[in-house]
């Protein structure tokens, strides 16, 4: 994930979220054994951003063609390891889509390519690997924790393309629920969302839930990352009789709204306010 305004850095919380670009990061996360998480605040000297390009300290993203290029050269935290390589999205398609998540705006997801192949190619044995994959953007004005409680949001390839849902609970009682299907040319149509259906709680006690058919229940079939206020994991659900794996997320503001959580964050999150390009 890569920030301008890092949405869950305590740094950019405690200085007032005055400035998003002097809180700008490049999130990689690898799961299993071995796996690596980076995740550092960098300063405002640290972005330099072009038509097609975005450079965070010494990592980048820049399209190359029909392809996003990300280049990663982090340190991980706590391990203090190099993660470094390329992580490469080629999109079936690039959607026009806008979702808006209030109904002011403030808040407004970007499911750039729902549908695309990725090829991964890190410095550790076992990081390199090819798939299926996603891009997407979120944009916001006011922070998540002024205007939401709680949601959930889920990505997962079907026949033809892939479906997303995004569920939430604004912090005024009202609800938000998108069911969205995108063909691998791009176009994107409603359906009718299957039954918002509750599973397992994570580790941290995050309540879950996502859409599937009656009759079935979804399922973590791994776990990828796990916090307090925040869950990732893969999940086979089905969905118009097919049963289909994607990511999963979840996520809850009430507990990410407390200050007890920023000094936990602190120590996965470093601040790093300088950086000189060459």
């Amino acid at each position: 994930m890569a920030f301008i305004g890092s949405v869950f850095s305590p740094w950019y919380r405690w200085s007032g979220r005055q400035e998003p670009s002097d809180h700008v990061c490049i999130n990689v996360v690898t799961y299993g054994r071995g796996g690596r998480w980076t995740m550092t605040d960098r300063g405002r000297d640290a972005l330099r951003l072009t038509e097609t390009s975005m450079k965070v300290g010494p990592s980048s993203l820049r399209w190359d063609g029909d392809r996003l290029v990300i280049d990663i050269d982090e340190i991980s935290t706590p391990h203090a390891q190099r993660l470094k390589g390329s992580i490469t999205v080629t999109p079936t398609a690039i959607t026009d889509i806008e979702v808006p998540l209030t109904e002011d705006g403030a808040h407004v997801w970007r499911p750039l390519a729902p549908t695309a192949a990725i090829e991964v190619d890190l410095n550790r044995p076992g990081w390199c690997w090819q798939g299926h994959g996603y891009l997407d953007a979120n944009f916001g004005t006011r922070a998540l924790e002024a205007d939401f409680d709680t949601w959930s949001w889920g990505r997962f390839p079907v026949s033809g393309g892939s479906v997303a849902f995004y569920d939430a609970v604004r912090r005024d009682g009202s609800t938000l629920n998108v069911a969205l299907r995108f063909e691998a040319n791009g176009s994107c149509t409603e359906i009718e969302a299957p039954p918002l259906q509750s599973f397992r709680r994570s580790n941290w006690l995050v309540a879950r839930q996502t859409r599937c058919d009656a009759g079935h229940r979804p399922r973590q079939v791994k776990a990828m990352l796990d916090a307090p206020f925040y869950n990732r994991c893969a999940v086979e659900t089905v969905i118009q009789g097919q049963k289909t794996t994607g990511v999963y997320e979840a996520l809850d503001l009430r507990r990410f709204r407390g200050p007890w959580l920023m000094p936990m964050l602190a120590v996965r999150v470093p601040r790093r306010k300088g950086w000189r390009f060459s």
